[in-house]
């Protein structure tokens, strides 16, 4: 798996409302309902993550909020793995 490129990033992240870029990594954090939501949403997107092979840092905060932070720590930064995995969970926050 290749690294992308700074500007192949920021490329990418223009097409991923609220996702940030910050030491080689890509994160967002998400408000939810309530804590059962949030563990909820984290599940699923959990099943995502071991579809790809590719499991990212989960904080949940707050009673709510959940973080990802997505890299692919074999490749030392980010790949195109990790945006996959942005899109997945973009897309079960909407669900």
């Amino acid at each position: 798996m290749s690294l992308l490129t700074e500007i192949e990033i920021q490329e990418k992240l223009a097409k991923f409302p609220g996702w940030s870029c910050e030491k080689q990594e890509l994160s967002k954090d998400f408000r939810l309902k309530d804590f059962v939501t949030a563990l909820a949403f984290v599940i699923r997107v959990g099943r995502h993550a071991e579809e790809l092979g590719h499991h990212p840092d989960i904080l949940i905060h707050g009673y709510n909020k959940v973080k990802f932070s997505l890299s692919n720590h074999d490749a030392g930064g980010i790949t195109e793995t990790d945006f996959t995995l942005a899109k997945s969970i973009d897309q079960e926050f909407q669900a």
